[in-house]
């Protein structure tokens, strides 16, 4: 039942089945693994929306979510809720070092406008500083107009900040000034707005990783998936990261996140660059 003065009660426990049948909810739809160890911060993130929402136990929001009028709308805010965001403008520096190494000794043998896939990105650093890096290193060869960067993401309010491109100065506050001030404009109350210029090299996609067989990215020469994979289990892992292999243009880079998967090969796939990055060059068709 829904109780007005709900806001004003603590949050109840959740049982152990009923931990049960949320986990495996998030798990059946979106592929991600709620751990026995993060119990609390399920509970916590459910029982904060039944409190805007006035729902007084979770089988009732539960039955909400799987049934009710509004299913498929409350299931992608709570989506939202759930799916960890943290994510600054060039996140492990060594991963875009494999980017800008990559793509300086290509840029000569490219000769259609490289295409650059972030997967899981959040509230859009990640792929702006792709295209940030991206147009360094193209425009020192006269390119910079030859390139595309796509973010995906499951999270629908997500994609919409990363589509305003807007952001605080605490999330500038690594980058180096000169970039900062090349690619973002002030905008009043300490926010910057990614220039239209490097926005228009960017677009975003709502895609559920679980379901890449649906997504239109293929030809990529450039794959960019980290802090995401850490969130399936271990075969689950290895199933995205072979489709993403797919998706790959022979000689086109993948980078993921360094620890993110273990004990995975790919006979298509050669180590490259470094070992302070998780990077593989796919194998050029043979003539």
């Amino acid at each position: 039942m829904i109780t007005k003065d709900w806001s004003m009660q603590s949050l109840p426990d959740m049982d152990q089945q009923q931990f049960e049948q949320w986990q495996s909810l998030l798990e059946d739809r979106t592929g991600m693994r709620i751990s026995e160890q993060r119990k609390s911060f399920l509970q916590t993130s459910v029982g904060i929306r039944m409190r805007e929402l006035g729902y007084s136990d979770y089988q009732t929001y539960f039955e909400e979510i799987m049934n009710g009028p509004a299913a498929a709308q409350e299931w992608t805010t709570l989506v939202d809720r759930l799916t960890v965001q943290e994510t600054s403008f060039f996140r492990h520096r060594p991963s875009f070092e494999v980017v800008e190494e990559y793509l300086s000794q290509r840029v000569s043998e490219f000769n259609k406008p490289i295409e650059i896939w972030s997967v899981g990105c959040a509230t859009g650093e990640e792929p702006y500083s792709l295209a940030m890096l991206a147009n360094a290193v193209l425009g020192e060869q006269g390119k910079s107009q030859y390139f595309g960067v796509t973010g995906t993401d499951i999270s629908v309010p997500a994609l919409a900040k990363a589509r305003q491109g807007i952001y605080s100065q605490r999330k500038l506050e690594n980058i180096d000034s000169d970039i900062r001030d090349r690619y973002f404009r002030s905008i009043g109350q300490q926010k910057f707005e990614v220039n239209p210029g490097l926005k228009e090299r960017v677009c975003f996609a709502r895609v559920n990783v679980l379901e890449l067989n649906k997504a239109p990215m293929y030809g990529m020469d450039i794959i960019f998936c980290q802090n995401l994979l850490i969130y399936f289990r271990r075969w689950r892992r290895k199933m995205i990261v072979n489709c993403l292999v797919e998706r790959l243009v022979p000689g086109g880079l993948l980078v993921l996140g360094l620890g993110e998967i273990v004990d995975w090969k790919h006979s298509d796939l050669r180590r490259a660059y470094t070992d302070r990055a998780l990077a593989f060059i796919k194998h050029k068709a043979a003539n």
